[in-house]
């Protein structure tokens, strides 16, 4: 037996099961009244076995063929779709073309020219927004206001729809806790929980409508651990354990599917030595078999012909073969299948049942959207023009972006700058920027839409403040000859907003930096600004968590408004302003420095822990052992007041836990307050971590008022995977936190030792109770 089937075998003697999932049918296009009394899942399924019985095997496969249709480039340089392709019927999707008038030409060449007249599925990668962007995703989590993210999510949708687009590539739902890997911008950041909710969000936004021409088919990507590469460098490989993975990265992907997503996506990255693109144990035994996913899977740009570079497929028949055999429906880009699979076929390495089933889950995505009813039907040039960049997004995307800005700092209650300020100097790269400020995977945003952050403050303090503009430096350019014009007008103002940060691509796809300090001279510009001895705030524009301790000592308040999107500016005002109270909080830890990373909150236990004189597993010698700014935290213009949190001493029967607090708003500002709630396990059979985000809530607290907010802990969500890849909930006595960050917790204990529970968690994942 070969290398590679034992590592198979071993695997799937290992696996680990998830209980089956109950998939909704999915939605579809409403028909016209017909006498027969077939359902619409029988019509469904006859329409597509019907138009398969006169596909050729040729056109079969090209329906499991996408191509690049237009310039855009999101990958290396790749085959584009061709007249030849389109008259062959080898063409099942196209990506990277927007705009009805672009898509309409692509749909219409490929109706007359092919033989079966089937539809191209338009794909677009939709991220943060289509025209109309909205802040980062991982900006975006710092809001933990799930009905926000599911109203971006759908307008983003509403908008891409309106210009031809029929599925996108979101979200990406990668646990990420490195910061150094560039990719942290397009996800929720490193805490599995609150990333499952997210996905869930984002998925029922983007699907909201499904059958109608203004929803998108969602795709969870990136099947999967692609957020753990070796050294946070993108597409490196990744190797965790077995119960890392069922714990840590697995469970974003099933929520999706618990939310109903229609697509996947495979990762780049290696899992454990077998590329996740040729991991039939994941795409094939897990996610169908187990997870019972009715849906299709396309592999990432170029991935398929990629597993040569893997070193796991010696010729591009070897890689299609590899990728198709393990479950890779859709090949994107590369065009192997198209190439490949009819030879394959022939020679019977590849089942020809195989090919049906893959072709049967594309055709019914395309019946679910209508097109086989009407190719043309997201094509309406009114609607683009009607939706794309409408008042209601803009408004959306303001809200949005203030509502995902994090207060980190705030001395003396410098904030919010009162509008009768009369000398604002304003300085640094992203003061009056409108290209970089959108951040990477911006879709067919345009930089006339941006408006920049001194516009902002124009629009929102009118021609009675005096605003005087220095940019002071360039992100990479060494030169200071600005320093002494910005230090200047530092001195003649009364306070000074210095907005600094990344480039928008120096995060994103295949973006990782080892040192996460500012580039360039902008450090040394804020040294310069603090001569003036005026207070300085700094409002910080980046796509992953930065090493900023020399920075926080330099300023008086620090914003962090990651990459905030088309209405940047303004919503940046709205919060230094204080029309908008910030309440948000991080979901990623920034470090002191780079040596600590991997820096996640919910580290696991040591024999060795807290800063006993020998406890080198935990901590540094030349470094405390903390984060500069931990996971949750996030100061607001009021202040709130936590009560004795309440909850019993032990579960109750049914394995419940009751647990509250009262929390008072004693500042001078009606705010919003992020209650988390975290659970530790003090005894068990294996290491557990220090402590697990199991709930929270975003409460509106007038000031001067109180309210309770209340959780119901289930014992069912507190368990782990044991060394046998078993579910288990021990019982024993859990450790509940309450509080405003991961680190400022008020603890009690509560026991549970009934044997009785023995359901399913809310994951859906196999429980043994052990005694």
């Amino acid at each position: 037996m070969n290398m590679k089937r034992i590592i198979a075998a071993v695997v799937c003697l290992i696996g680990f099961s998830f209980a089956g999932f109950a998939q909704k049918s999915s939605p579809r296009v409403s028909q016209k009244p017909v006498k027969n009394t077939l359902t619409d899942a029988e019509k469904e399924t006859r329409f597509v076995r019907d138009l398969m019985k006169k596909m050729t095997l040729t056109e079969k496969i090209g329906q499991l063929s996408q191509y690049v249709g237009g310039e855009l480039l999101t990958g290396p340089k790749s085959g584009a779709v061709s007249d030849s392709l389109f008259v062959r019927g080898m063409v099942g999707s196209i990506l990277n073309v927007g705009g009805v008038d672009n898509l309409r030409k692509l749909q219409q060449k490929n109706m007359e020219s092919s033989r079966l007249k089937i539809p191209i599925l338009f794909a677009f990668d939709v991220i943060h927004g289509y025209k109309t962007i909205f802040p980062t995703p991982l900006a975006e989590s710092c809001s933990w206001d799930l009905a926000l993210m599911y109203e971006t999510a759908k307008a983003a949708a509403i908008e891409a729809s309106a210009s031809g687009i029929h599925w996108t590539f979101a979200p990406m739902v990668d646990v990420a806790r490195d910061p150094r890997w560039g990719r942290i911008v397009e996800g929720a950041g490193e805490d599995t929980y609150l990333g499952c909710k997210i996905a869930e969000a984002r998925v029922r936004g983007f699907q909201w409508n499904l059958g109608k021409p203004n929803a998108l088919f969602a795709c969870a990507k990136h099947f999967v651990a692609y957020g753990a590469p070796q050294a946070g460098r993108d597409y490196a490989p990744v190797d965790l354990s077995l119960s890392a993975l069922a714990e840590v990265y697995l469970p974003p992907f099933k929520a999706c599917i618990d939310a109903g997503v229609h697509t996947f996506m495979s990762a780049f990255n290696s899992i454990n030595g077998v590329p996740a693109t040729s991991n039939r144990w994941l795409l094939t035994d897990l996610l169908r078999k187990e997870w019972k996913f009715k849906g299709f899977v396309v592999s990432d740009w170029n991935a398929v012909q990629e597993l040569k570079a893997h070193g796991v497929a010696e010729t591009d028949e070897d890689a299609a073969m590899a990728a198709f055999n393990a479950g890779v429906d859709m090949n994107m880009t590369d065009g192997l299948y198209n190439r490949c699979l009819e030879k394959l076929v022939r020679e019977n390495r590849i089942d020809m049942n195989e090919i049906d089933a893959s072709v049967e889950r594309i055709l019914r995505a395309k019946y679910a959207l209508g097109l086989f009813e009407d190719p043309y039907r997201f094509l309406d040039n009114q609607r683009e023009s009607r939706e794309v960049r409408s008042a209601s997004a803009m408004a959306l995307a303001r809200k949005a972006a203030a509502s995902s800005m994090v207060l980190l700092k705030n001395a003396n209650a410098l904030l919010p700058l009162s509008k009768q300020t009369k000398r604002i100097a304003l300085v640094g790269p992203l003061a009056n920027n409108r290209a970089e400020v959108m951040g990477s995977w911006k879709a067919r945003g345009e930089d006339k839409d941006v408006v920049t952050v001194l516009e902002g403050i124009k629009n929102k303090l009118g021609s009675g403040t005096e605003v005087n503009y220095v940019q002071g430096c360039d992100f990479l350019d060494p030169s200071t000859t600005e320093f002494s014009a910005a230090l200047e007008a530092a001195k003649q103002s009364d306070v000074v907003i210095a907005v600094v940060g990344e480039k928008a691509l120096m995060s994103g796809e295949s973006r990782s930096r080892a040192v996460l300090r500012l580039p360039g001279k902008q450090e040394a510009l804020l040294d310069t600004l603090r001569k003036a001895g005026k207070p300085l705030v700094v409002v910080l524009m980046n796509g992953r968590p930065l090493c900023l301790e020399s920075v926080d000592k330099q300023t008086d308040a620090m914003l962090e408004a990651w990459f905030p999107g088309t209405q940047c500016g303004n919503a940046v005002a709205d919060v230094l302003f204080g029309d908008i109270v910030p309440a948000a909080k991080l979901t990623a830890s920034f470090p002191l420095t780079e040596g600590q990373i991997p820096n996640n909150y919910n580290y696991k236990r040591s024999g060795r822990p807290g800063d006993m004189p020998y406890s080198s597993t935990v901590r540094h010698i030349d470094v405390p052992n903390r984060n500069l700014y931990p996971f949750g935290y996030g100061l607001s213009y009021t202040t709130f007041s936590y009560g004795e949190m309440q909850c019993p001493t032990a579960f109750d029967d049914k394995g419940f836990l009751p647990v509250s607090v009262d929390v008072t708003n004693t500042g001078n500002y009606d705010g919003e307050e992020i209650v988390q709630l975290y659970v530790a396990d003090k005894v068990a059979s294996m290491v557990r971590p220090i402590k697990e985000l199991k709930g929270f809530q975003k409460v509106f607290i007038p000031k001067g008022q109180t309210k309770r907010v209340e959780f119901k802990l289930n014992v069912k969500d507190l368990g782990f995977w044991n060394s046998l890849m078993q579910y288990v909930v021990e019982p024993g006595t859990f450790e509940i936190m309450v509080g405003t960050n991961s680190e400022e917790l008020q603890k009690k204990e509560a026991v549970w030792d009934d044997g009785k529970v023995s359901e399913a968690p809310s994951a859906r994942v196999r429980v043994v109770v052990q005694h």
